[in-house]
């Protein structure tokens, strides 16, 4: 039986967002540690909108799927990308970056889900870099819509830069469907509905209702309602559980206590966004910092 996970609310640059991971019952799904599910929301005239500060990061990849709007990437590595509907944003931290992120007004929409991948313990300290994609493996079968996000689903394979075996797919349907999923031995899964709802092993999951499905699966069949989309995550477990406090990942505390001193003195390490000049991101003081 699938375990259901309910997001908590939260918020991030000024809007609501739905966090699935991490939670005390799970804290990562393969290497996936982080899931933000941000909208759908719709702007009024007088909203400033998505609004995050130079902040930073350590040992992950961010990783950003548009559904719905806009939103503009700065980084400390001098990168200035929008990213649009149909796109995925990378950044791979390492050994430390800093960016931001802030709405570009069109249709004054925004819909995303934002998350982490934990770099592998051997890769955690890797240069920092910056990879965009505007063009993954899109189809359409079974009467849903499907969006390759990473790594390989059948014949498919997506070009998204990876350092552990991962899966991320879009699936959308707008009619009543029974999708059979095809999944991959020894992954962990996990299905959020981003919109609408499913019946997965006889148990009806909402939106924002995370259906972890452990890793000894090799078929799903999942039943989607009218205008359901999905999200699948996966990958193979970590050998190691990750530390986490606020935007660093690490697999020792000293690596977080570190970084938060690094930040703190304003290191070269994180480097600056001149587009944002005096303006950054106090993190809360992890309890493990003396």
């Amino acid at each position: 039986m699938a375990q259901r996970i309910k997001a908590r609310t939260g918020e991030v640059g000024g809007i609501p967002v739905a966090r699935s991971l991490p939670t005390a019952g799970r804290r990562q799904i393969g290497a996936w540690c982080f899931l933000d599910h941000i909208g759908p929301v719709t702007f009024g005239e007088a909203d400033t909108g998505l609004r995050v500060a130079p902040h930073p990061h350590i040992g992950l990849q961010t990783f950003t799927w548009m559904i719905d709007g806009e939103l503009l990437h700065r980084d400390s590595l001098g990168t200035t990308q929008p990213i649009r509907p149909g796109e995925v944003n990378l950044m791979t931290a390492g050994h430390g970056v800093s960016h931001t992120e802030e709405t570009i007004f069109g249709d004054r929409t925004l819909h995303a889900a934002q998350l982490w991948i934990a770099l592998p313990e051997a890769d955690r300290n890797i240069p920092p870099s910056f990879d965009h994609y505007d063009t993954l493996p899109c189809w359409q079968d079974q009467g849903a819509s499907w969006t390759l996000l990473t790594g390989e689903y059948g014949s498919r394979r997506a070009d998204t830069l990876q350092y552990s075996p991962l899966i991320g797919l879009d699936i959308e349907c707008t009619q009543p469907q029974d999708i059979l999923l095809t999944l991959e031995p020894g992954f962990e899964y996990g299905i959020l509905p981003l919109t609408g709802a499913c019946i997965i092993e006889e148990e009806r999951f909402d939106t924002d209702e995370l259906a972890y499905l452990g890793d000894d699966l090799e078929q799903l069949t999942i039943h989607c309602e009218p205008n359901t989309r999905l999200l699948l995550i996966g990958g193979l477990p970590l050998r190691r559980d990750v530390v986490m406090w606020w935007n660093y990942v690490g697999y020792e505390r000293e690596e977080i206590v570190e970084a938060e001193t690094d930040w703190a003195n304003h290191s070269a390490r994180f480097g600056e966004i001149p587009a944002w000049p005096g303006e950054r991101t106090e993190g809360p003081p992890s309890p493990w910092r003396r």
